[in-house]
């Protein structure tokens, strides 16, 4: 695709760039990176925009889009950007209201209303709400990052729409901008005389009211009967809310535009009651169209949803490395019916009398009710991940959307799935169907191969039919997610010429000129044109093939490993579960996500708008702020692993070229730890020295405001040692090689010796690898992977004879325990490799599997658990709850997130700032406000380091902790 940019002339690029940065506050942006990171949302599409504004306030919005006006320049609206079919890309400006219009204008709790700006996230509303015992109804399940405007565009409804409706049910009024700067507000109901009235207005705003009123009246006949009248008809324009016996709703019909008619500048939305208590009736049936079937005997029991899902989607869930958590009942489908009550008594016996009089035909195989919310947190977790966790089939190939939310009235549901189901037969294709059944609302990524010419056609093809299909059974081409560039073109399908037209003459009521949006729902673009993963005419790219990691899960292709980010965005909530990500959390920049990272990684090797390949100072710049955390290796849907591709991109962006001085100074941290065990207490009393101390800091790159680590006065392998000679140890029992890492060996060994006393009460030979070993993270993370790599072949040669003979490995440090088990296996593949990641435990883990019948001393004592976001992403945290559980610790684990200091990271000049922000968005003041008695446990070095530095609070390691327990035994 050509660049938007150079279709156009450089003159009046520079005009509209210097009226947009005169007239607006916020950014304006012109350069490749920006505009990289808004050619996707998350749709299989990719379109260039010219310019990114960012507005500060609603005035930015008014002055970008008359900006835009005078110079005959498309307006892309944008929130969230976890559209999934096209609707929040294209080649004008994009302008994205996340960044800024967050403000929650009013709530009116007697009213029941709320005021917003576009880009106020739902979760942030609803938790403003929850306040008064209200809530805003649509909940789809991007709630943790989606914005009200955006799901004004598409006409956003969740798993709640049964019971409250979509959102344009919810909308009271609007505030618009029309293309030529016109402000308007729009209301949800207007008597024929208001209309009227209205339409007598001088200037554009009457004139659209009056088109308004003529198209009705000419087009009347075909709003009442050939729209088709349930809930999730989405598809096209609402025209019907125009009637008068639907009050004439101008805001309600604007709901659903997708940014196509008019830009959002606020809303006034309805507010319902949240009800005091829910249960979760879970209900079995053979297969999914026979769960279908019953959804009618379910509905008549008034739920609040009826959400289904499959085997499918559950076995997708356990192979993404978690389970459901609770067991399933009989079946090969199940839907999760909600139910309210006053009290859980209450809601429990509705639910049960709800399962007691269905119909024979509609009863399920099997079934449960479930009250307990963190049951039913995991099993709405099933529902939710879908669209990242059925985004790769289980043989590894890519999903895709395009046909993924096409609804049918419910009482056909059963009938178009049987027929949906043919139809992927037919094709050849294979997708896991899941959705908002109660609504006759299907989702399903399907593995079309849109990667090629052939595959291009066929996705044509099976969305033709498709398309047929649901119009046989009464249905809508979309339920939620909007028209788009996936179903715009085939509209004509669904509906006559007359409305079709209809729809033109509705856009051109609000924009005439076409500037809105241009492509979509009106005039629409190709279905097939523009596909992101499409190679096009591009020749092939080197880069692509000049990769050093192995990538295994993407079968060695790295191209692969850049297809699966496909922008939901999960990256961009504002706070936990789970620790992604640290870094967009702070500065609430899009190229500070793992999104936006990915995208730009993407846009490098697409080699359009990002045309220096590994060289990109913009990938280099957005990749600065990531922690390497691996926080996105667990907690994305898709797995995306950032800091392994930001430690491929280090290596190859500074190959054969001079580093920054942190790469090697904490780089190579390693060695100069082993050089400065030679004289410790001279290192130490240097570092403290303020002048020498100021240099050596300038020198090695480290900030400014970090105190240097200190060394210990002797390392821990010398002193195991010695207490060898001296016949201390335990020779007898079974053997086990503790990892004697970095940190621990020459900064903390206070946490080896604790382990070693540890393992030898539960019975173990305590036994150290031979010679000088390191796991090879600090190369890793600082992308010296031919380094590593030569590393982790010593670490593997150490290690390969014990794991030989069964001798498992324990690892006290989180970060080296995981790159142990994980980054060896990218950068030094094979199965010796394979064998001795598996061998490799945390303490908890070798002890709880290892010597089940030990019993850990007591330790009678509060703690406060931070977790290594390393062991959060690679090993979990189970088995230290288990442990800290069985000790008699009252531990509480945070949730907060990654420490902030993550390695090299906090250390390097130019993020103290960053890592600060991250450590107080809840560890840091977690830590102060904890009382003096209370443990603070943190494995992780980094994690320590950072507790002390911010609160002068020593933290402890598990191993420590239990250590405490022995000698008071």
């Amino acid at each position: 695709m050509a660049d938007s940019l150079s279709m156009t002339s450089r003159s009046s690029v520079a005009e509209l760039r210097h009226a947009l940065e005169t007239r607006v506050r916020g950014t304006v942006s012109f350069d490749p990176g920006t505009r990289a990171l808004y050619t996707s949302d998350a749709s299989n599409y990719r379109r260039a925009p010219l310019a990114v504004v960012l507005p500060e306030t609603v005035e930015d919005c008014v002055a970008a889009v008359r900006v835009c006006a005078e110079h005959g320049t498309p307006v892309v609206p944008r929130g969230g950007g976890t559209s999934i079919a096209g609707n929040a890309i294209g080649t004008g400006v994009v302008v994205d209201t996340s960044r800024h219009l967050r403000a929650i204008e009013e709530i009116d709790p007697r009213a029941r209303t709320a005021t917003v700006q576009p880009g106020v996230i739902l979760d942030d509303l609803r938790k403003a709400t929850a306040a008064h015992g209200l809530t805003f109804a649509p909940d789809p399940s991007t709630h943790s990052r989606c914005t009200i405007g955006g799901m004004v565009g598409n006409n956003a409804c969740g798993s709640h729409s049964v019971a409250w409706g979509t959102t344009a049910d919810n909308i009271l009024a609007l505030d618009v901008l029309l293309a030529d700067g016109t402000r308007m507000r729009v209301g949800s109901s207007d008597t024929d005389q208001d209309f009227a009235e209205l339409a007598r207005r001088p200037g554009r705003e009457g004139k659209v009211y009056a088109a308004l009123a003529s198209l009705v009246e000419r087009h009347r006949a075909e709003m009442r009967t050939d729209m088709p009248q349930f809930r999730r008809r989405v598809s096209g324009y609402a025209l019907d809310r125009l009637l008068p016996e639907k009050g004439r709703d101008v805001a309600a019909a604007l709901v659903g535009t997708e940014g196509t008619c008019v830009f959002v500048l606020g809303a006034t939305v309805r507010l319902v009651e949240s009800p005091p208590a829910r249960a979760l009736a879970v209900v079995g049936y053979p297969d999914a169209p026979a769960a279908a079937d019953a959804v009618p005997a379910l509905l008549e029991h008034a739920p609040l949803t009826v959400e289904g899902i499959n085997h499918r989607m559950v076995a997708a869930l356990d192979s993404h490395g978690a389970s459901a958590r609770v067991p399933l009942p009989e079946g090969g489908a199940w839907m999760l019916v909600e139910v309210a009550g006053a009290d859980p008594e209450e809601a429990t016996a509705a639910a049960e009398r709800m399962l007691a009089a269905l119909p024979e035909h509609s009863r399920p195989q099997d079934s449960a009710v479930v009250t307990d919310t963190g049951h039913q947190k995991a099993l709405w977790r099933i529902r939710e991940e879908g669209a990242g966790i059925t985004q790769r089939t289980p043989d590894g190939r890519d999903a895709w959307s395009g046909w993924e939310d096409a609804a049918v009235p419910p009482e056909n549901l059963g009938g178009y799935l049987r027929d949906f189901e043919a139809l992927m037969e037919r094709h050849g294709r294979f997708g896991v169907v899941y959705g908002h059944f109660g609504d006759g609302c299907l989702h399903v990524r399907i593995d079309f191969e849109l990667t090629t010419e052939e595959g291009r056609r066929d996705y044509r093809a099976f969305m033709e039919e498709a398309a047929e299909t649901v119009v046989q059974h009464g249905g809508s081409l979309s339920g939620e997610h909007g028209d788009g560039q996936a179903r715009s073109e085939l509209l004509e399908r669904m509906y006559p010429a007359s409305l079709v037209r209809a729809f033109g003459e509705f856009k051109r009521a609000f924009d005439p000129d076409g500037l809105m949006n241009p492509g979509i729902i009106v005039d629409p673009l190709p279905m097939d044109e523009g596909i992101r993963v499409s190679a096009g005419n591009r020749p092939h790219l080197p880069l692509l093939d000049d990769v050093t990691m192995d990538y295994p899960e993407d079968g060695g292709d790295f191209g692969a490993t850049l297809r699966r980010c496909t922008g939901i965005g999960k990256c961009r909530r504002q706070d936990g579960p789970g620790v992604m990500c640290p870094s967009y959390q702070v500065t609430q920049d899009e190229k500070h996500s793992t999104r936006g990272r990915a995208h730009l990684l993407y846009e490098m090797a697409n080699g359009d708008l990002i045309t220096d390949g590994w060289r990109s100072e913009e990938v280099r710049e957005s990749l600065d702020l990531c922690l390497s955390c691996k926080g996105c290796l667990s907690d994305c849907p898709v797995n995306v692993d950032m800091a392994t591709y930001k430690a491929e991109f280090l290596h190859q962006h500074y190959r054969g070229r001079v580093r920054p001085p942190a790469h090697y100074s904490m780089g190579w941290l390693p060695v100069w730890a082993r050089l400065a065990a030679a004289a410790p207490a001279e290192i130490n009393r240097a570092a403290r020295l303020p002048g020498l101390s100021a240099l050596a800091k300038k020198a090695a790159g480290v900030a400014g405001e970090r105190d240097l680590p200190a060394f210990s006065r002797t390392s821990f392998t010398r002193a195991f040692r010695r207490r060898e000679a001296k016949g201390h140890g335990r020779p007898e029992g079974p053997r086990v090689v503790l990892w004697p890492d970095t940190f621990g060996n020459y900064m903390h060994p206070q946490v080896p010796a604790a382990a070693v006393r540890v393992l030898e009460d539960a019975g173990f030979s305590v036994v150290l690898p031979q010679g000088q070993v390191c796991c090879g993270l600090t190369w890793v993370s600082t992308g010296q992977l031919d380094v590593a790599r030569t590393v982790m072949r010593r670490a593997v040669a150490a290690l390969a004879p014990f794991v030989a003979e069964g001798v498992p490995v324990v690892g006290l440090e989180p970060s080296c325990t995981a790159a142990l088990k994980h980054d060896l296996l990218e950068l030094l593949p094979g199965p010796e490799s394979e064998e001795v990641a598996a061998s490799v435990h945390t303490l908890a883990s070798f002890l709880n599997r290892h010597a089940p019948d030990w019993q850990p001393p007591r330790v009678p004592a509060s703690a406060l658990a931070q977790v290594h976001c390393h062991q959060h992403a690679v090993m979990g945290f189970d088995d230290d709850r288990d442990l800290i559980a069985r000790a008699g610790v009252d531990g509480e684990v945070l949730d907060s997130g990654c420490c902030g200091l993550a390695g090299d990271f906090g250390f390097t000049e130019g993020h103290y700032e960053v890592s600060s922000a991250i450590g107080e968005r809840e560890l840091l003041p977690r830590v102060r406000e904890a009382d003096p008695d209370t443990l603070v446990l943190a494995d992780g070095y980094s994690c320590r380091t950072q507790i002390e530095q911010g609160t002068g609070r020593g933290s402890l390691h598990l191993a420590q902790v239990l250590a405490r327990g022995l000698d008071a035994r």
